[in-house]
């Protein structure tokens, strides 16, 4: 009985926090953009560690790379969730690429794009080649950026292969791409399926039976080994298929 009251009391204490957290960032959004890009990011990954923590998530950063992490990279991710939007920020001082219906969620938008998540519109040929030079610009002033190459969330299995846009852009500018394997125990739980909102999954995550969330990382690759973008997709598509294996058994 105690241990549930503590629970309870803990959850509240997060919840009354995140909320305090959320109102003084959206109110600040509605400052100036070239303001807000001083200062924002940095706060939003405070709030994506703080939602987490009322989400009662226990997500756990695993170190699998042998070498040193790069000062700049390309994060890209297999993407079974919605939770990624949080939990990668919350881990990794990243620049998020999201589809274009996050900026319409309600208070979550307003502070993901306050943040400097850049957007895409899936379906879209011209909106994910604009996407794409939005995100060399970002990487030319020297920020990090985390994508999906499976381009949207297809399940907790990876069957089809990458897209190739994160490959192209790692070839063209020389960045190397960090590849990062997500792993929800609860997988029932933690995955996205339609008609679901994002009320949702944030119910199923804190109610789930098991609430680790694990991030493997693994050694960058360097573009500088690869000859074509085709070649270069092929090799970590097969890496994360390894990766399915071996943590999905």
């Amino acid at each position: 009985m105690l241990f549930y009251l503590i629970k309870i009391l803990k959850y509240i204490v997060l919840w009354v926090d995140f909320i305090c957290v959320t109102t003084l960032l959206y109110v600040l959004s509605y400052l100036p953009k070239k303001l807000l890009d001083q200062f924002f990011p940095a706060l939003f990954r405070f709030w994506s560690n703080c939602f987490v923590n009322a989400l009662g998530v226990d997500l756990r950063l695993h170190q699998k790379n042998d070498k040193p992490l790069p000062k700049q990279f390309i994060l890209i991710a297999n993407h079974p969730s919605a939770f990624e939007d949080i939990g990668v920020p919350a881990l990794f001082n990243v620049y998020s690429l999201a589809k274009i219906e996050v900026r319409d969620w309600w208070i979550f938008g307003r502070i993901s794009w306050a943040g400097g998540t850049l957007y895409v519109r899936r379906e879209s040929k011209e909106s994910r080649a604009e996407a794409g030079l939005e995100i060399e610009k970002q990487l030319s002033a020297g920020k990090s950026i985390a994508l999906y190459p499976e381009g949207g969330c297809k399940g907790r299995r990876i069957f089809e292969s990458f897209r190739h846009g994160a490959f192209d852009i790692s070839l063209k500018t020389g960045v190397p791409i960090l590849p990062v394997f997500l792993h929800y125990e609860a997988q029932e739980d933690f995955e996205w399926a339609d008609p679901q909102t994002l009320l949702h999954k944030i119910w199923h995550y804190m109610t789930t039976r098991n609430n680790r969330a694990n991030y493997y990382v693994f050694d960058a690759i360097d573009p500088a080994q690869f000859e074509d973008k085709a070649s270069y997709n092929h090799y970590v598509h097969k890496l994360y298929l390894q990766w399915q294996d071996k943590y999905l058994k």
